[in-house]
């Protein structure tokens, strides 16, 4: 039984990783897909009680709204993987700027994320923690986090 927390900017690639590798095995929770916190959280809940990995694709930038998820896995003996998407505000806004209209989030909203963002620790409840980044193919490097010794 899997948690896995994404965590980083809009346009940092979240949600392409999320469809390359957990696609065909943990379910996505969203909050542009579900609109409202109360039917994340019942995803999540659900989920939980029955054993099934879940993805949380969302920006999470701060330790409480982590907590929220890593929370309910722990509870229900989850392991809570995270996923840290190095990037700056300037990396982020061409891929946000090629979303369609209505997806696209404002420049205020991108600075406001990377204002609140705070480095995920594996004191949180994290299990495993990884860094990703942007390749120059267009895809990622994902490593391990820097004080994840195993």
């Amino acid at each position: 039984m899997e948690a896995v927390i994404l965590v980083g900017l809009q346009g940092a690639g979240k949600s392409t990783l999320c469809k390359d590798r957990f696609f065909a095995t943990h379910v996505r929770v969203n909050l542009d897909m579900l609109r409202t916190r109360h039917r994340e959280r019942r995803l999540v809940a659900v989920r939980a009680e029955t054993g099934a990995a879940f993805v949380v694709d969302n920006t999470n930038p701060t330790r409480a709204e982590r907590a929220v998820y890593i929370q309910v896995a722990k509870a229900a003996g989850f392991r809570v993987v995270g996923y840290y998407f190095q990037s700056r505000v300037e990396d982020c806004k061409r891929p946000n700027e090629g979303r369609p209209l209505g997806q696209q989030v404002p420049l205020k909203g991108l600075l406001g994320t990377a204002g609140r963002l705070e480095l995920p620790a594996r004191g949180e409840g994290f299990d495993e923690l990884y860094y990703v980044r942007a390749d120059d193919a267009g895809g990622f490097v994902v490593e391990g986090w820097a004080d994840d010794v195993r």
